[in-house]
């Protein structure tokens, strides 16, 4: 069957709802590395994975500087360094820095700029909309690890669907 999809569509999800479902997954992996004993988040791994805490790191060096980016239209490498000293209080505390950074910036996106194509870092072609829709899939997919790890530890996860 062949489905075309009309142009000049109504909208299905205003900026505001995106930016309220967005900030629910990141409640969520927060609690996520809440839930984690301390060492493990910095050590635990399986099949040779990064740990969770690595992954976290992965999440800040994404969002906070490609929203950045799609605002100011400065182009910054991709940095995946962040000294957390092996401290959860330090991952959390910088969690909530970039989530208040994600939410600043978000307001400054006007709506007709979610169609325009970027590159971001310098080297991800997509329009601003499926960069945002990266940013959330890349947190799901790096929280589904860390529920495998919490569950592999023996600690029940936060309800998925509880944003």
């Amino acid at each position: 069957m062949n489905q075309t999809i009309k142009e000049n569509t109504q909208e299905v999800i205003s900026s505001k709802d995106l930016l309220l479902h967005y900030i629910g997954h990141r409640s969520l992996t927060r609690r996520v590395i809440e839930a984690f004993p301390e060492k493990d988040l910095f050590t635990f791994s399986i099949g040779g994975m990064r740990t969770f805490a690595q992954m976290t790191v992965e999440l800040f060096s994404i969002a906070g500087p490609g929203l950045n980016e799609m605002v100011t239209g400065k182009t910054v490498p991709f940095d995946e360094s962040f000294d957390h000293k092996n401290s959860k209080q330090v991952l959390l505390d910088k969690w909530d820095e970039e989530t208040d950074r994600i939410r600043k910036l978000w307001m400054k996106i006007p709506d007709e700029q979610f169609g325009e194509t970027l590159t971001l870092f310098g080297q991800y072609t997509g329009t601003v909309i499926s960069s945002i829709f990266y940013f959330i899939d890349n947190e799901i997919h790096h929280r589904g690890q860390g529920y495998v790890y919490l569950r592999a530890l023996g600690i029940e996860p936060p309800f998925f669907y509880e944003r």
